[in-house]
């Protein structure tokens, strides 16, 4: 089947709210593509839709609730819930799809839309290929069903409260947070309840900040995006740690008591050394992407397991996971899957998870971080008109391997576009935090001369 893809990314649609492809006449035909390939029967297929807490979100909510009925298939509205919450929910309704429309870490203004599977996994490429070309086939028109075949909508009340006693499910049921101080960041985004609500029933001592969504400080300078808010919260209240999501919930990033930054690759790689020691990870292999830092390569290597990378996108990770049957995965930006227990990244989940090794092992955050030690990286952005191929630029493959000769073996060279922005990214890392600088700037320059 062709994977060619126009609309998707590498996490849904996503864009400016208002302005194509992020419109209610593209959501609406998304909706109705959607349905169509689900629909197995009149009246037994349903999908679930969710949303953060972005202003654009009703729009673009009822749009594609207005195209899924359009073809006769119900919908079950959940309001604002994080995105691991929508696949959790999606999976245990036994619904036949999941649709989030959200920007994840993205300013207010934008927004987006991602589908799940009926089983909790986000849909392959070829699958969102083919609710491509199904949006503009004019034989949908024909299939259209009438009168009372047309889909209802419903909205599911207690959809939070379900999430909350799932996440709470997977903390070990002999331990509790009793004692603990955690300062909580919820970047005014879809944890906003869901989150204090966990921690709070688990007997945390919450300081709570990003609680107070008005639709438009969706993570303006708070959340995982953000984390030295947080850190200045630890310190001054002398807190054990904090914990901080962003905007739809599926990514984590922690502090320590001293304010220092634990990302996800440290958060793997803490994880990881727990599960090994207690002959749970599976196939003593943890799936990264290649934006993984080599620190966590090293330090797995250490503990006599690997890193198996893919390429960046956790959907990528996702299905190296399944395939290999490995149950620890994820990416520095925070987003960590524990597939034994769901199937997406969850960062509240994840919180838990680091939370019980503290517990477990009875030390601070700051000493378990200690497991991994992060080689320096550069990461400059350039912005681009198009994403020509740079496998086609000789120009382009010579600066890439000039970078990566001047390592001189100590260290990598990676450049990518992005998948839901019009950036290249170059990343450059190494042990030496001078020379990855001057190497990084050089080749940015370089290439920016040669796509300008």
């Amino acid at each position: 089947m062709d994977t060619t893809r126009k609309l998707f990314g590498t996490d849904g649609v996503r864009g400016v709210a208002n302005i194509y492809p992020m419109t209610a006449e593209v959501a609406l035909q998304l909706g109705r593509a959607l349905a169509h390939v689900i629909r197995t029967a009149p009246g037994k297929d349903s999908i679930v839709v969710g949303k953060d807490t972005r202003l654009s979100g009703y729009l673009l909510e009822y749009a594609i609730t207005a195209g899924i009925c359009s073809m006769g298939v119900d919908v079950y509205l959940l309001g604002p819930l994080p995105t691991p919450g929508i696949a959790f929910i999606t999976s245990s309704m036994r619904a036949d799809a999941g649709v989030v429309i959200s920007a994840s870490h993205n300013p207010y203004q934008d927004n987006g839309i991602k589908f799940f599977s009926g089983d909790g996994f986000k849909l392959p490429d070829e699958i969102e290929a083919h609710i491509e070309k199904i949006m503009t086939d004019p034989g949908v028109d024909e299939v259209r069903p009438t009168a009372t075949e047309i889909g209802q909508a419903f909205r599911i009340d207690d959809a939070r409260g379900r999430y909350v006693s799932f996440l709470k499910s997977t903390f070990p049921k002999e331990m509790d947070l009793d004692g603990l101080r955690i300062v909580l960041d919820c970047a005014h985004g879809a944890t906003y309840k869901a989150a204090p609500e966990v921690f709070k029933e688990l007997g945390a001592d919450l300081i709570t900040v990003g609680v107070r969504p008005n639709g438009k400080n969706i993570n303006y300078k708070c959340g995982s995006t953000y984390p030295e808010v947080m850190a200045k919260l630890v310190k001054r209240h002398r807190a054990d740690l904090g914990i901080a999501f962003d905007g739809d919930g599926d990514r984590v990033i922690m502090v320590d008591h001293q304010g220092q930054v634990v990302d996800g690759d440290h958060i793997m790689a803490i994880c990881a050394r727990d599960l090994h020691l207690r002959g749970k990870l599976r196939r003593k292999t943890v799936v990264g992407t290649v934006m993984s830092n080599l620190g966590l390569e090293v330090a797995l290597k250490d503990l006599g397991c690997r890193l198996l990378r893919t390429a960046v996108g956790d959907r990528y990770v996702v299905e190296a996971m399944v395939k290999g049957g490995y149950v620890l995965g994820g990416e520095q930006s925070g987003h960590v899957i524990f597939l034994d227990h769901t199937t997406t990244g969850d960062g509240i989940l994840t919180a838990l998870q680091l939370l019980a090794v503290m517990i477990r092992e009875e030390k601070p955050l700051a000493e378990l971080a200690r497991v991994m030690e992060t080689f320096p990286q550069q990461l400059i952005n350039l912005r681009v008109k198009e994403r020509r191929d740079l496998k086609t630029i000789p120009a382009a493959r010579q600066a890439v391997s000039a970078a990566e000769k001047r390592l001189g073996g100590r260290g990598r060279v990676l450049v990518r576009y992005s998948g839901t922005e019009p950036l290249l990214r170059i990343m450059v890392e190494g042990d030496n935090p001078r020379e990855i600088e001057h190497v990084a700037q050089d080749l940015s320059l370089t290439l920016e001369k040669l796509l300008s």
